[in-house]
């Protein structure tokens, strides 16, 4: 039996349906849960969620501002930094017209790291040092379970 309809040449044009005959796939999950995040704006949050920890004790922390780098710069102020040595977070005092700011660096952190809750407590470590060196405080003063995890 041969087929009266010739079949549809594949062209450069777009394709309309999967190959299966079921219709374009949509996205995996709905912007509005937590799994469409992409690691950059979760670890953010969990920057957040540390600050706010820390601001209920400290709320002269509402005056810096806390940043999320990917990595730390070669040529940073602090200055050069060795393979041995990578920032996890660095803090910049404020001058004339500027805050002071805390910055956390996301990609050091995460290698460091095998899952969420141990990345949510190095972060909160990393800021918590960080806050400690920019009010000139230690580690413990700023927030008594500094070290328990």
């Amino acid at each position: 039996m041969d087929s009266p309809v010739p079949p549809r040449a594949a062209g450069p044009g777009p394709r309309r349906r999967d190959r299966h005959g079921r219709g374009m796939r949509g996205p995996i999950a709905p912007p509005q849960v937590p799994l469409a995040a992409s690691r950059a704006e979760v670890f953010a949050d969990l920057v957040q969620d540390s600050v706010e920890r820390l601001e209920r004790r400290w709320p002269q922390l509402a005056e810096i501002d806390f940043l999320v780098l990917e990595v730390p710069r070669l040529d940073g102020a602090a200055g050069p930094w060795n393979d041995e040595a990578v920032p996890l977070g660095g803090t910049m005092p404020a001058r004339e017209g500027h805050r002071a700011r805390v910055v956390v660096y996301r990609r050091p952190v995460e290698i460091r790291t095998k899952g969420r809750d141990e990345r949510a407590a190095l972060v909160h470590e990393v800021v918590v040092e960080q806050v400690a060196e920019l009010l000139g405080l230690t580690p413990e003063t700023v927030d008594p379970r500094y070290g328990e995890d």
